[in-house]
């Protein structure tokens, strides 16, 4: 490729990025300062210059260190083969070889599964609060305009749910050049008011911060609960590491987000030393009377894009913690044809509707929901950083030394974030613990249950290697048909319940059968030509092989063109894919007496169930050629 042709497909991937990415983050500057400065907090910060000072200094230091330093610097580096975020974290854990390591590695693990469950309550705050704070502009456009907030806030998100089936592909040519436009404004903007008072640019000094954080520790340190809005969405630049590239990641932070983020702050701040009553929405104050409409109409696009980054972020969290075995089997469309990492998740999508709808009539204010949406944000920064270094160590061998220090000052930093929302816990920071909690359950008590179940299966259906003998030695009398038989197994050890059945209550199976297993690896997607491995079970030309297909957590199984890989020597015959019977093993489930797990997990877990998705659209199988054949456990 020439440098030219580089350079375009870097500017692309740049410009993509600024799309899909920094939505998040860059609408921070909209409901940040006046979150800080609000008159009704629990615990206000009273407006002053060496306070507007302080926390926009404050604001600045902690993007740099949470942001640039935590994320950008340091964990963008810990990839999973080239995919980010807290679920790669997760498996380069489940790696760990020694069995000391392993008894680490899980409990950190489980802390990391609690950080993606609190990116699913931040998946569910993020669309109220962005659209909430951008529909507020409109009290400062005309002040009557007040009561239709919320309904079009309300109206907003239905519409933006509801297109989710349709896939952003359609228009995410547009979302890198509006978000182009938003942050070249709010640069402007910014620009505006430093001009008028240039003398906010003390606040880049990091004396400042320090300043107001140790010689007014009890007003900063409650200011921290609001300061934290700047780097929410710092998940997301990790997340999508594997869509766009650190590189392209990183220079869209560095040459633009990043520069017209800290001018919009620096301007807001600016705004407010000249007038102290500007505290209420200084972001719209900073421009001009004829541009505040549309700047408003901006802000909703911007949010809308927000929303949208994390919509999709909590639909990649959910696909993969299911293929990790944390959530159901759920249904999952791919919305476009040549980008495999965009899909729709109906059943969260649903959810997350319900939620979001729910947020926007209890709370009504960005405000209010601020202090909810930073225990979220802090929860899943800290765990981030954690698993960050302890990665550092087990995996890379990095200087005892150096991880240490670092985790100490990195963390010293996540902890004081949370420490100030815990105090608002009473005022709604309470919401993203409990759905964060909440997801934890299900998820862990779902992995638990998969676990029994698991153990009880392998029980009933017995030996595949023992029941091959019998079939050969024919012990077991069948006749054989013609045609090609596909069993979906979950391994190469027992048989499928479907094919015992076939065999022992119908006294038949077919000429060429395939025992197919299908492993999820913990790298993201599998090469075509590593994905199939051929086993004879011990016998030739007896017409029954067992065949494992390999897909990575972040693609979907496709059962039909995983076989259509079969090199015709290894199958003992030639498979007739075009007319093969595909067979299926249902299990019902039912609570037992057995004190496996609580009765209230086995609810829970039962009820689980119900939201699996149909296996045979889940592997592609073709409907008119499945078989299903149940039976029943009880956990």
């Amino acid at each position: 490729m020439t440098d030219s042709r580089r350079g375009t497909a870097g500017l692309a991937l740049m410009i993509g990025a600024l799309g899909v990415v920094f939505g998040d983050i860059g609408t921070s500057p909209i409901y940040t300062l006046q979150t800080v400065f609000n008159p009704d907090d629990p615990h206000p910060v009273p407006v002053s210059d060496a306070n507007v000072y302080g926390v926009v200094s404050l604001v600045f230091w902690s993007v740099v260190v949470i942001v640039l330093v935590t994320y950008v610097l340091l964990a963008m580096r810990a990839d999973n083969d080239g995919e980010g975020g807290i679920m790669a974290l997760i498996t380069l854990l489940r790696r760990s070889t020694s069995a000391r390591g392993r008894k680490t590695a899980a409990v950190l693990a489980a802390l990391g599964i609690f950080g993606a469950a609190l990116f699913l309550g931040d998946s569910m705050i993020t669309p109220a609060i962005s659209v909430l704070s951008a529909m507020e502009g409109l009290k400062v456009v005309e002040p009557s305009l007040d009561s239709a907030v919320v309904p079009g806030t309300a109206a907003i998100i239905v519409v933006l749910f509801l297109v989710q089936r349709r896939g952003s592909g359609t228009v995410g040519s547009l979302f890198g050049p509006v978000m182009i436009a938003w942050f070249v404004v709010i640069g402007a903007c910014g620009v505006t008011g430093i001009v008028d008072h240039p003398r906010i640019l003390r606040a880049l000094s990091p004396s400042y911060a320090l300043s107001f954080l140790f010689g007014h520790f009890g007003t900063a340190f409650f200011a921290l609960a609001a300061v934290v809005l700047a780097v929410t969405g710092a998940e997301a630049l990790y997340a999508d590491m594997g869509h766009f590239g650190r590189p392209a990641i990183t220079r869209a932070w560095l040459f633009l987000v990043f520069p017209a983020c800290v001018l919009s702050y620096l301007g807001q701040g600016a705004l407010i030393l000249a007038d102290h009553t500007n505290i209420s929405s200084p972001f719209f104050l900073l421009a001009p009377g004829w541009g505040r409409l549309p700047l408003v109409i901006l802000a909703t696009a911007a949010t809308v894009i927000a929303s949208q980054a994390v919509i999709t972020g909590a639909y990649s969290v959910a696909a993969q913690a299911a293929q990790l075995g944390y959530l159901p089997r759920l249904r999952i469309a791919h919305t476009s044809e040549s980008e495999r990492g965009q899909i729709y998740v109906p059943w969260i999508n649903w959810l997350l509707l319900v939620s979001v709808l729910t947020l926007v009539f209890a709370f009504r204010s960005s405000a209010a929901l601020a202090f909810a949406f930073g225990m979220a944000v802090t929860g899943t920064i800290t765990i981030t950083t954690l698993l960050f270094f302890y990665i550092a160590r087990s995996r890379w061998n990095t200087p005892l030394w150096l991880v240490v220090t670092g985790a100490t000052v990195l963390l010293t930093v996540d902890l004081l974030f949370v420490a100030a929302n815990v105090t608002k816990l009473v005022h709604g920071a309470w919401l993203p613990l409990l759905i964060g909690f909440t997801a934890f359950t299900v998820m862990t008590t779902w992995q638990r249950g998969r676990q029994l179940v698991t153990a009880e299966r392998e029980r009933q259906e017995g030996p595949l290697r023992g029941f091959v003998d019998r079939l050969h030695f024919r012990e077991v009398p069948a006749a054989r048909v013609p045609g090609t038989a596909v069993f979906l197994n979950r391994g190469n050890t027992t048989t499928p319940l479907a094919m015992r059945a076939n065999v022992e209550h119908n006294h038949v199976r077919h000429e060429q059968v395939v025992i197919l297993s299908l492993e999820t690896d913990t790298v993201p997607r599998v090469p075509a030509e590593e994905r199939i491995t051929v086993d004879n079970l011990g016998y030739s030309q007896d017409g029954i092989i067992h065949v494992s297909a390999r897909f990575g957590y972040m693609e979907t199984p496709d059962v039909p063109a995983a076989l259509a890989l079969l090199d015709p020597a290894a199958t003992e015959g030639p498979l007739d894919l075009e007319n093969a019977s595909y067979f299926l093993s249902t299990i019902e489930l039912r609570r037992g007496q057995a004190p496996t797990m609580a009765a209230w997990r086995k609810r829970l877990f039962i009820a689980t169930s119900h939201i699996t998705a149909d296996a045979a659209e889940y592997f592609g199988l073709p409907r008119d050629r499945t078989v299903i054949m149940g039976s029943h456990i009880e956990v």
